[in-house]
C-alpha cells in the first residue's frame, strides 16, 4: 500500500498570522490532495485550521521551539514562519526530504531558493514563496467556511478592544465612547477579548454602560468567535487576529491599523471593511499605544463605522436594531 506523501509546515504565531496563511495552505493542498499535511503551530488554533480544509491536523508548537520527533523526516518541509534562519534551522533539523523557505546566507542548504522582500504584503509574500518553488498559490482564497457551531449572539455589534501588544491597543476609553453611541443608537455591543484581556473588556464595557453580561471576553473558544464573527452585524477592532477573521467572513468591520501600514498586513481592501491608518509606522511589539493608532479620534471611527453600516444595513444577513 502506497503511503501518503507527508508535508509540514511551521507557522507557529498567532491567530492573524494562521489567517494571513491560509491561502498559501491551500495552494499546498491543491498541489498535494493526498498528503497528510501537518501545521507545526499553537493547539489552540486547531479549529480555525481545520476550517480551512487545508490540513490535516496541528502538532502543537510554540515559536521557535524545537519540533516534536514525530514531525521529522517530512517529504516537505514548509517554512511560513518568518524569513529565517531560526525558524528555517528548525525544519532543517527534522531532516526533510524537500525544503521550502527564503534564503539565507547563514543556511547554505537555501540557496537557490526564494529571497525575502520587506515591502511585500504578508500574505503576498508566503504566496509567492510557493509560487516560486512550482506551486500555485492564490492570496485571494482567505475566505473561511461558518463552524458547525450556531454563534452565542447573531447579528451583534463586536467590540474588541485587546491586542498582542500594548502599541496595538487603542486606548479604552475611547473603545467605550464608541460602544456607548452604538448602544444608545440600538444596536447590540458584545465586548470580547481573551481570558488575560477579561478586566480590559470589562472597562470598555462598564464606562460604555453595558451590562456586564455583554462581556464575552474569556468566555468564547476559539470556534464560538468564529462562530460569533461569522454573524456579526459588524466587527470594531485593532490590526489583530479578529480583524483577519471578520475578512474571512466578510463580515463589515472598522479596523483600527497601527502601528503597521495595512498594506504589509491589513486585512483586503473591500467596500464593507473600513481600515483606518493615520500614515505613520512604529514599533508593533511597542510597550505603549502608538501614537500613529493615538491620531485616530473617536469621531473618526464612529464617522468610519455608521458609513459601513448605512452601506450594507439592506443586506439580507445583517440584522437592522
Amino acid at each position: 500500500m502506497a503511503v501518503s506523501p507527508a508535508v509540514l509546515v511551521l507557522r507557529a504565531l498567532g491567530l492573524g498570522d494562521l489567517l494571513t496563511g491560509v491561502p498559501a495552505l491551500r495552494g499546498l493542498r491543491d498541489a498535494y490532495p493526498g498528503a497528510d499535511i501537518t501545521l507545526a503551530a499553537p493547539s489552540v488554533l486547531a479549529p480555525v485550521a481545520a476550517l480551512s480544509g487545508a490540513v490535516d491536523g496541528v502538532a502543537d508548537t510554540g515559536p521557535l521551539q524545537p519540533l516534536p520527533r514525530a514531525l521529522y523526516h517530512a517529504d516537505l518541509a514548509v517554512d511560513l514562519h518568518g524569513r529565517g534562519p531560526e525558524s528555517t534551522r528548525l525544519l532543517l533539523a527534522s531532516r526533510p526530504r524537500r525544503l521550502i523557505a527564503f534564503a539565507h546566507p547563514s543556511l547554505p542548504a537555501t540557496s537557490g531558493l526564494p529571497h525575502w522582500t520587506p515591502d511585500e504584503h504578508e500574505v503576498s509574500r508566503w504566496c509567492r514563496l510557493l509560487a516560486e518553488c512550482g506551486i500555485p498559490a492564490d492570496p485571494r482564497q482567505l475566505g473561511l467556511p461558518p463552524p458547525a457551531e450556531e454563534s452565542p449572539a447573531p447579528g451583534v455589534v463586536i467590540v474588541h478592544p485587546g491586542a498582542a501588544a500594548p502599541a496595538r491597543r487603542w486606548p479604552a476609553p475611547r473603545w467605550a465612547a464608541v460602544a456607548r453611541k452604538l448602544s444608545e443608537d440600538g444596536w447590540p455591543v458584545v465586548v470580547t477579548g481573551a481570558r488575560a484581556e477579561r478586566e480590559l473588556a470589562e472597562k470598555v464595557a462598564a464606562r460604555a454602560g453595558l451590562p456586564g453580561y455583554r462581556v464575552l471576553a474569556g468566555r468564547t473558544s476559539l470556534t464560538t468567535l468564529a462562530a460569533l464573527c461569522a454573524e456579526a452585524a459588524l466587527v470594531l477592532s485593532g490590526d489583530t487576529g479578529i480583524a483577519h477573521l471578520a475578512a474571512a467572513y466578510s463580515r463589515p468591520a472598522v479596523t483600527l491599523a497601527g502601528p503597521v501600514p495595512p498594506r504589509l498586513w491589513g486585512p483586503p481592501a473591500r467596500p464593507w471593511h473600513a481600515i483606518l491608518w493615520a500614515g505613520r509606522t512604529g514599533d508593533p511589539h511597542g510597550d505603549r499605544p502608538d501614537p500613529g493608532l493615538l491620531k485616530l479620534s473617536v469621531g473618526d471611527v464612529l464617522t468610519a463605522t455608521y458609513r459601513i453600516l448605512a452601506a450594507y444595513r439592506t443586506l439580507p444577513n445583517l440584522p437592522v436594531p
